[in-house]
């Protein structure tokens, strides 16, 4: 079992945004270690309410045992946000005044070698957020075909190189399966030209930010979770997401701006230097945050 720990990212900002009050109903629909949930709880007090989604079982298990220490009551659930309602109504919740999605793969998640995520150690090349479910890395590259991996890399990871990089994928996979992380990297040192490999950005991180959107389906999740908050959101109820890159924080962007919401950041949120500085996750968060008036 991973032990899962959440530093939470821009807390004071979400915190800021939500404006949680007692007896509120909240729900973080990324629950992870319980960073965010648990600061909300205090302020929402035994009266209010949590419920807590994530597709990581070990998250669940760590959010489980923070909000134990609360004296709030809460409700966690095993799966996909994109389920929210389903969720929301086993908990007989029709509709909740606070919600946060806090996108894309944790801290916690990245730092876990044996999770496939990382590209700093040879391990199965998993990438699942939920590993009871769906296929990993390795069943995708086995699976699809080379003008499919190009279009994941170059969609999903804005890779220069995608072309190059899916055709040796290709080659290499022929002499046998490419299972493990260090073969991937391996791979796409050979495939970039050497200025590539020697700049400020390692090589792989685009390809495996590509491939852990596609094995989780992160985009298509995102457009459920959008398209359900005017659906769960109380009148005047506030709902917050941090985005991590440009292909989560454009569809959120579009969302925002329909009637249905007042918006309460003009602009994205960024991390302040202070923030990053103490956890370089932060760098690249951007935070919206809107009103449902309608």
């Amino acid at each position: 079992m991973t032990t899962l720990s959440h530093t939470p990212v821009m807390l004071d900002e979400v915190l800021s945004a939500l404006d949680p009050e007692p007896g509120m109903t909240y729900v973080d629909v990324t629950i992870g270690g319980g960073g965010h949930a648990v600061e909300v709880a205090e302020r929402i007090g035994p009266n209010g309410r949590v419920i807590g989604i994530d597709r990581d079982p070990w998250a669940i298990e760590a959010a489980a045992r923070r909000l134990s220490e609360t004296n709030v009551p809460f409700a966690l659930h095993h799966g996909r946000f994109s389920d929210l309602e389903r969720f929301l109504a086993a908990d007989g919740v029709l509709e909740v005044d606070l919600l946060l999605a806090d996108l894309g793969v944790s801290s916690a998640q990245l730092d876990d070698d044996s999770r496939g995520f990382s590209y700093s150690a040879e391990v199965e090349l998993d990438m699942r957020m939920d590993p009871t479910d769906g296929e990993t890395a390795a069943q995708l590259i086995a699976r699809l075909s080379e003008r499919e991996l190009e279009d994941i890399m170059a969609t999903y990871g804005e890779e220069r190189y995608a072309r190059r990089i899916a055709r040796e994928i290709v080659r290499t996979r022929r002499l046998g399966p490419v299972t493990t992380t260090a073969e991937l990297t391996s791979i796409i040192r050979r495939a970039v030209p050497p200025e590539a490999r020697r700049g400020s950005t390692h090589p792989a991180r685009r390809t495996f930010q590509a491939l852990r959107i596609a094995v989780n389906q992160e985009l298509a999740e995102l457009e459920g979770l959008l398209s359900t908050i005017p659906n769960v959101l109380k009148l005047g109820g506030r709902a917050t997401v941090l985005a991590f890159h440009s292909l989560e924080d454009r569809p959120v962007k579009q969302a925002f701006m329909a009637p249905t919401f007042h918006r309460l950041t003009s602009k994205p949120l960024r991390a302040t230097e202070e923030e990053v500085g103490r956890n370089r996750r932060a760098r690249s968060a951007k935070l919206r945050a809107v009103e449902r008036v309608q």
